[in-house]
């Protein structure tokens, strides 16, 4: 199996009224966090959610996922999650730490937006020996409950997996999605300043 570059646009969106509050309140969050700066929490960095938005207008607008469920691998506050959903996603978010996971459910609650948020590792079991060439990468570890058995889902079960992974993290992220996501499936990464990247989980 490998992964296809899938080229798209990011269409320039006036955004909604749900968006633009959800959004609001998910950056006062974010400097709330920043101003405690607990070292639980300093692998917690928010990706650029307004690109993130686009990115998913224009995988729903071209018809690119197979299907509709959308899962979030370390959803922080579970701000990208809320927007598939908006956008027309069944989405969920495994997230590690347990705080971020409440706040996650909060800000969800907060905006109606009907998304499932679990506590553990997104990592696969069996896929310990991926994470070997890594060393004190939080957002990434193996340990804590399995998330997939929390949703009763497997990892196979999703049609687009979104992560943000860090520098030096990307090629792991890759290697987890391409032996454990279904084939067809598409990987939405987040870089930084060099954007957004769509891959798609083919043969061959």
């Amino acid at each position: 199996m490998r992964l296809a570059e899938i080229k798209f646009d990011l269409p320039e969106v006036t955004l909604p009224a749900n968006v633009i509050g959800l959004l609001a309140q998910a950056h006062r969050l974010i400097t709330t966090l920043e101003k405690e700066s607990q070292p639980a929490l300093a692998a917690f960095v928010p990706s650029d959610f307004e690109l993130v938005y686009r990115a998913l207008v224009s995988i729903q607008a071209r018809r690119l996922a197979t299907g509709r469920r959308f899962i979030e691998w370390g959803s922080g506050l579970g701000v990208v999650t809320c927007l598939a959903e908006w956008v027309g996603f069944d989405a969920v978010g495994i997230e590690v730490e347990p705080r971020l996971v409440n706040m996650a459910e909060t800000l969800a609650a907060d905006h109606r937006v009907d998304v499932e948020f679990v506590c553990g590792s997104f990592v696969p079991r069996g896929a310990e020996l991926l994470l070997d060439r890594l060393v004190d990468v939080a957002w990434l570890s193996p340990h804590g409950p399995d998330g997939y058995s929390e949703l009763e889902l497997d990892p196979d079960d999703f049609d687009v997996v979104f992560a943000y992974p860090w520098p030096g993290e990307e090629q792991v992220v890759f290697d987890l999605f391409a032996d454990y996501a279904a084939v067809g499936a598409l990987l939405l990464t987040y870089h930084g300043q060099d954007g957004m990247r769509l891959q798609r989980k083919v043969r061959g």
